[in-house]
């Protein structure tokens, strides 16, 4: 009887050790699959959200920059038909609105 308790023991000591292996071997995989996937993904020249947004809010201030100086310059020409101090006020209420919008 003592040596089938002892194999027994032995047996629950392999097995044991076989799953604590295939545990470390699972997180050594999933480590190295997120880090590939980091590399791969690095490489195709994704941006970050903050990236995104960071220029996102420069092509807006840009577009109102330039609808401010088409109005100025539309004034400087005379297509306008009012003053320019007038039509860059009147403008730039219209993109201030714009933006309380957003």
């Amino acid at each position: 009887m003592q040596s089938e308790n002892r194999f027994f023991d032995d047996l629950a000591k392999l097995v044991n050790g076989a799953a604590g292996t295939v545990a470390g071997m699972t997180r050594e995989f999933e480590s190295n699959a997120r880090e590939r996937a980091k590399d791969w993904i690095g490489g195709m020249d994704f941006v970050s959200r903050e990236e995104f947004d960071t220029v996102k809010a420069l092509a807006a201030a840009a577009r109102e920059e330039v609808e401010l100086l088409k109005a100025r310059l539309d004034a400087l020409e005379g297509k306008a038909g009012e003053p320019v101090t007038k039509s860059v006020k009147a403008s730039k209420k219209a993109s201030d609105g714009a933006k309380s919008a957003d």
